[in-house]
């Protein structure tokens, strides 16, 4: 942000690029014929990834500037949406037993692809908070529990093929 200019493979472009990545992924969920309240879900993550991304890309002397220019800081109100739709997917009795294997249908193996990166990033963002390159661990929080959901929403996808291949 800001034309600081840093090379390609600083740890913080590598966590915003990975960030990027989870979005294309969970882009691909919602192109997979995932269901309306599905698609409404995943679009909210993605918007809130552009969030994580800005302030990633921020360096802290210019973090002040970043929060007048009226950008959001990532705050523990980003993830209340995730919280609240766990609640409703345990909610539904959603269990698994063993290893989830991905692919049972594509939009559970593209949320399963979500996860993973999801993983990776909550990994780059944690080396970037261990080498005081970012202070914010609400980035990390929101990762966290953003991987959480995508796990859950795989099984939840999986629960109802299972469901509906029974039917048949």
């Amino acid at each position: 942000m800001y034309n600081r200019r840093v090379s390609k493979t600083d740890p913080r472009v590598e966590a915003c690029g990975t960030i990027d990545e989870l979005n294309s992924a969970i882009g691909m969920a919602r192109a997979s014929g995932a269901d309306l309240h599905l698609s409404t879900t995943l679009l909210k993550l993605q918007g809130n990834l552009i969030t994580l991304m800005g302030e990633i890309a921020t360096l802290p002397e210019d973090l002040g500037r970043y929060a007048k220019d009226g950008f959001q800081a990532v705050d523990s109100t980003l993830y209340q949406d995730i919280e609240s739709w766990i609640k409703a997917i345990e909610a539904e009795n959603i269990s698994f037993k063993g290893w989830a294997t991905p692919g049972a249908t594509p939009t559970a193996a593209a949320l399963d692809m979500a996860r993973s990166i999801c993983r990776r990033a909550e990994r780059r963002v944690q080396g970037l908070i261990e080498n005081a390159r970012i202070e914010n661990i609400q980035i990390l929080i929101y990762l966290n529990r953003a991987s959480d959901l995508l796990w859950l929403l795989a099984r939840r996808e999986e629960t109802i093929h299972a469901a509906n291949s029974e039917k048949v």
